[in-house]
């Protein structure tokens, strides 16, 4: 089964454990992107995916490639154009102080793609599922009309799409953008939807069901969730399956997740991992995302399976620096069934 992601890839450039942004000394440079992340942890797990983005026609650009197809991707179809790739900076948390990211993506080669410069047709002639995120409908107006082409086009001929929700306020700044509109319409062409509590109300409106697990004996409403659901399906009536990422952070180095899935009307709950300590919170969602699509196409009948195995593998990219998952099956699988539900570095 062909899998395509579309997105931005970018550069990471972190600074030491502890250190401040402005504060003087070396960074760690890395690649970074939801999509991207979503295609390196898929083509870990040896699913065939490739990753289309516009990418500037110099050294820069021909690095970032190399790393994706280092790690297993088709790029085929990317684009070649604009000046510069966009990158961000992060600041790691450290004891009761929280992470910080600044984007600097404005004018990158994927911002100042215009509205055809990508050609979809040979693309999909080949794909099964096609996955997005709104963060590529956040960047710029001809991102948004990209993706919205993309998605058309997939749903035209038959290519099942997934997406994650993936709200990032401080992105949504380009003239007319309207954040909850173009998600709706993102998510109303979806059979698989994904986001953390959050992201669905901003997508929904709805007020989300408070998570407050302390550990592994947390209780769920499950009326709750049911009445939930139901309304969110409602919503988005061609969707099948819909995730709920939990997230209770106790400390910035010590975190509660689960996942709570609808699927057609079933609820199901995952393991509650413990994870302390954290080393890097920076694409968890990705890593919980391709896990999902991954199992999903393996144990297309066992539902509380493909839920467990996708957490367990967002469990474990809190253990991993940088962006991307780099997790095999078999890891995933053994920590799914012998390490409990805590994870510590």
């Amino acid at each position: 089964m062909k899998i395509v992601t579309f997105g931005e890839i970018m550069l990471r450039l972190s600074k030491h454990s502890g250190q401040r942004l402005f504060q003087n000394g070396p960074f760690d440079a890395a690649y970074g992107g939801s999509e991207a992340n979503v295609a390196v942890s898929l083509a870990q797990l040896g699913d065939d995916v490739e990753y289309v983005t516009r990418v500037p026609n110099n050294a820069i650009g021909d690095a970032a490639l190399m790393h994706l197809r280092e790690l297993g991707l088709n790029v085929r179809h990317t684009v070649r154009g604009g000046k510069r790739l966009g990158t961000y900076y992060f600041e790691p948390a450290a004891a009761m102080r929280g992470s910080r990211v600044v984007y600097d993506r404005d004018d990158s080669s994927f911002n100042t793609m215009a509205y055809g410069d990508i050609d979809w047709e040979p693309i999909f002639n080949e794909t099964d599922l096609f996955h997005c995120s709104g963060i590529t409908c956040a960047t710029s107006q001809a991102a948004l009309d990209t993706t919205m082409e993309a998605v058309r086009m997939a749903d035209e001929r038959g290519v099942e799409l997934t997406c994650d929700i993936n709200y990032r306020g401080n992105l949504w700044k380009y003239p007319g953008a309207d954040a909850q509109r173009s998600l709706r319409e993102l998510m109303s062409h979806s059979s698989f939807i994904f986001g953390d509590q959050n992201e669905w109300y901003v997508a929904s409106g709805m007020e989300p069901i408070p998570f407050t697990a302390l550990g592994e004996g947390y209780a769920f409403d499950k009326d709750a969730y049911r009445r939930y659901f139901d309304r969110l399906h409602e919503m988005f009536p061609r969707c099948h399956r819909m995730l709920i990422a939990h997230r209770n952070i106790l400390s910035f180095q010590h975190h509660v997740n689960c996942g709570v899935l609808w699927v057609d009307g079933n609820i199901y709950y995952s393991r509650i991992y413990d994870i302390d300590n954290i080393v890097d919170q920076m694409g968890v969602g990705d890593a919980w995302v391709a896990a999902y699509i991954h199992a999903r196409l393996k144990w297309p009948n066992d539902e509380q399976r493909c839920l467990e195995f996708s957490v367990s593998a967002s469990a474990l990219k809190n253990t991993i620096p940088g962006d991307q998952n780099l997790v095999s099956e078999e890891e995933i699988l053994t920590n799914m069934t012998s390490r409990g539900g805590r994870i510590d570095r």
